[in-house]
């Protein structure tokens, strides 16, 4: 049985980045990615679980030979603050020695994921590594990493959405929202 409807509406995060304002960005780096990559396949890596539904509308607005990979890391867990531990979940499947690599992440924080694939990457040789990432909060960053393309940049808000979740939570949603802080239980 569905949940009760009111229950539902109060329960949704507050809008941030439309459906629509995120299909037009997606197309548009797809378009700029293939520009920009040196010719033949592009070997896209997404980081799982966040940027599935990113990755899939990724790929398909690119115009290339495009080879898909999928590799699964946990740093915040049911959390709202990353842990800072990065723990890889999933590794890729395919070789990259040698491969053009779109690194392709729902969110750059604080950036220790990001370096953490970066240098784990590096050390199976790829001709090249981009990153890719839907959201950018550049005023969190406590490394500083690389991004060669990024969808939005945003404020620190935790946002949930287009596959970003809390708890599992809201990965469903077309549009990217800010979760509102849960409010404590009555005493």
């Amino acid at each position: 049985m569905c949940p009760h409807p009111s229950r539902i509406e109060n329960d949704l995060p507050l809008p941030l980045i439309s459906a629509e304002d995120i299909a037009q960005r997606v197309a548009a780096l797809g378009r700029e990615i293939a520009a920009t990559l040196p010719p033949g396949p592009i070997h896209v890596i997404a980081v799982l679980r966040g940027a599935f539904v990113f990755a899939a509308d990724l790929v398909r607005a690119m115009p290339r030979d495009v080879r898909c990979d999928f590799l699964a890391v946990r740093s915040y867990g049911s959390a709202t603050e990353s842990s800072g531990i990065v723990e890889i979940t999933h590794d890729i499947g395919l070789p990259i020695t040698g491969q053009q690599v779109l690194l392709v992440e729902d969110i750059v924080d604080t950036g220790l994921t990001i370096r953490h694939l970066l240098d784990l990457l590096s050390t199976r040789h790829p001709a090249s590594v981009h990153v890719c990432t839907l959201l950018s909060k550049p005023s969190r960053r406590s490394t500083e990493v690389p991004v060669h393309f990024v969808g939005f940049e945003i404020a620190d808000h935790f946002v949930v959405g287009y596959g970003l979740d809390h708890d599992q939570r809201y990965r469903n949603l077309p549009h990217v929202g800010i979760l509102a802080e849960p409010s404590s239980p009555a005493p």
